[in-house]
């Protein structure tokens, strides 16, 4: 049955990201009912529709494209060549509408939006949502070799206080982190103030370490490379999965044990035990694992698997670690998930509109990359948590952007029914439809265009690279197995 997991994953995804549009949509189509306009449509999706039904007078369809939705608002901006024509055709011109139901109607998508990221951010404050050690960790666990940050003098267990003069409270994710904060630099080179603890006066030293950030370079068809220093944040080196016939399996360790030492060392970060059995050779190894609060010693050598790739040409225990370490439920505050949404929002666009910033419009993510998050999220164990916590920040997303005064857009409808008050009379609806139909196109050509960068980090070497392979790693079968 395991085969289905990913289709029930797929239909859960579908589900709650047509949910997101379906409340967008809904208060355009209750606000214009409550204003007394002419609704022709209900439309999820873009496109010619693969599916349709009327009811009291209204289409509801499925299109073909799948990219957001619309409400079909003849009294609002007419758009035939995108919404296609009506089915019914009144013999009476349309009674001409205010531009107060034109605000009211087009502002009512994004308070729908933003009224769904509330509930959501309730739902989160009380059910909780998963935060790793990775996340939250200021404390470098593992430094690339030859990166930036080693080249720079950065160690594992220096705690990072602020990068670039701001202070970080966490590694990944938006806002205050150690991650944005190095992408969102713009000199030749990054200051990053740490704490380090002194061996010979026993004591943590505060100094400045200057680090000259490093952007990988891709393909010319590929999203340009963001800056990074290579580093990884402290974490527990969990075991996820043991291979078959290895050393790990053979000593009996099992999927969510700890490795707290080895020979006596505590390991900060997974990468570490790596090292250190590379340093060992082939010699055994004690292993002080940590399992369901019970310690306990084992002596593992270490092997050569059959099928090693490059980088795994030396002896290895047979672990694929646990990537971000042990994970606690946090309960934010609804009002703490609002601001970190928004807040990110603000960040994204200052970031876009620097001259000086990295950040350009290829690196946002469009519906392929919503999806590969919230298929990722739901493949999670506590799946369902992390899909309501990131909906609070889509939702939001889609408030802010549909905001922008940009035709089309709910903030162009504003925009032009303000311009409307002023003039005393509506833009030509000749005009409008054209003027409309092309800012239409003009977004849908640039999501495709974001797509295109999407499916690309869907392919085999796409996306971000991965700190450990999980491709199966395989060793030679035993007679004899270790209990």
């Amino acid at each position: 049955m395991h085969y289905l997991k990913p289709v029930f994953i797929i239909l859960e995804v579908l589900v709650l990201f047509n949910l997101l549009i379906f409340v967008h949509e809904l208060g355009h189509f209750l606000a214009a009912r409550w204003r007394g306009l002419k609704v022709d449509r209900f439309a999820i999706w873009f496109g010619k529709p693969i599916w349709k039904t009327k009811i009291n007078g209204v289409e509801y369809a499925l299109g073909s494209i799948p990219a957001g939705g619309y409400v079909s608002l003849p009294q609002m901006a007419p758009m035939e060549m995108i919404e296609g024509k009506s089915s019914e055709k009144s013999s009476e011109p349309l009674p001409p509408i205010s531009a107060l139901d034109k605000i009211i109607v087009a502002f009512a998508g994004p308070l729908f939006s933003f009224g769904l990221a509330l509930v959501f951010a309730l739902v989160v404050w009380q059910v909780g949502r998963p935060v790793t050690e990775a996340e939250t960790s200021t404390t470098v666990g593992y430094v690339y070799k030859d990166g930036p940050a080693e080249q720079a003098g950065l160690k594992p267990g220096d705690e990072i206080l602020k990068v670039d003069g701001k202070p970080v409270t966490k590694f990944g994710g938006m806002g205050d982190s150690i991650s944005w904060r190095v992408v969102r630099s713009e000199g030749v080179s990054v200051p990053i103030e740490i704490k380090r603890f002194n061996e010979e006066t026993k004591t943590k030293e505060t100094k400045t370490i200057d680090v000259k950030p490093k952007i990988e370079e891709g393909k010319a068809w590929q999203r340009k490379g963001l800056r990074q220093i290579l580093i990884e944040p402290a974490q527990s080196s969990i075991v996820a999965k043991v291979y078959s016939n290895s050393p790990a399996a053979l000593a009996g360790l099992k999927p969510k044990d700890e490795i707290a030492a080895v020979n006596g060392k505590k390991p900060i970060h997974y990468a570490l035990i790596g090292e250190m059995l590379e340093k060992n050779g082939d010699k055994p190894v004690e292993l002080t694992v940590v399992r369901e609060g019970t310690n306990f010693s084992v002596s593992i050598k270490p092997e050569m698997p059959l099928n090693p790739t490059d980088e795994q040409k030396k002896p290895m225990l047979g672990i694929l670690w646990l990537d971000g370490g042990k994970a606690t439920i946090a309960y934010p505050h609804p009002l703490e998930q609002i601001d970190s949404s928004v807040n990110a929002m603000i960040s994204t666009f200052s970031a876009l509109f620097s001259k000086k910033s990295d950040i350009k419009p290829q690196h946002l993510g469009g519906a392929v990359k919503i999806g590969e998050v919230y298929y990722h999220l739901f493949s999670n164990e506590n799946g369902w948590r992390l899909a309501i916590w990131f909906s609070v920040l889509m939702n939001i997303n889609l408030a802010i952007l549909n905001m922008l005064p940009f035709p089309v857009l709910d903030g162009g409808h504003i925009t032009l029914a303000l311009i409307e008050s002023i003039r005393r009379r509506p833009v030509s609806a000749w005009i409008l439809n054209y003027v409309q139909t092309g800012c239409a196109v003009l977004l849908i050509g640039y999501m495709l265009y974001i797509a295109f960068f999407d499916v690309q980090d869907l392919l085999p070497g796409g996306g971000a690279k991965n700190r450990q392979s999980t491709s199966e790693i395989k060793f030679a079968p035993k007679t004899e197995s270790v209990k």
